[in-house]
């Protein structure tokens, strides 16, 4: 009896790899085993990217917020101990937020934690 092959199956997974390889340069985008590679790494890159991305945003949150509150005579460090104390529940994305688009709800909670 001849081997069964699911050549059905086999195909479409390598069709799937390949439209996801589209796009890319030279034979990365229509030869099976270097595409398959490209992809699989390009794959590991967005996942980590994923994570990344949450620490660019907050780094850039912080930045912002620091900004802001130096305009007011305090640094970031004692903007944010004043704000747990003081009892404001805001994240640093709202802060954030405030500060670049909206300075003077910034500076009304900048007076408040003082």
């Amino acid at each position: 009896m001849p081997r069964s092959v699911n050549s059905v199956a086999s195909r479409a997974r390598r069709k799937k790899i390949m439209k996801q390889a589209k796009g890319y340069f030279g034979r990365r985008k229509n030869v099976w085993t270097v595409s398959k590679n490209a992809v699989e790494k390009a794959q590991q890159y967005s996942y980590v990217g994923r994570k990344h991305k949450k620490r660019n945003f907050r780094a850039l949150w912080i930045q912002r917020i620091n900004a802001g509150a130096r305009l007011h005579g305090m640094s970031y460090s004692q903007f944010m101990g004043k704000m747990t104390k003081s009892g404001i529940e805001l994240n640093r994305k709202v802060l954030a937020d405030l500060a670049m688009n909206n300075p003077d709800a910034f500076k009304a909670v900048c007076d408040k934690v003082k």
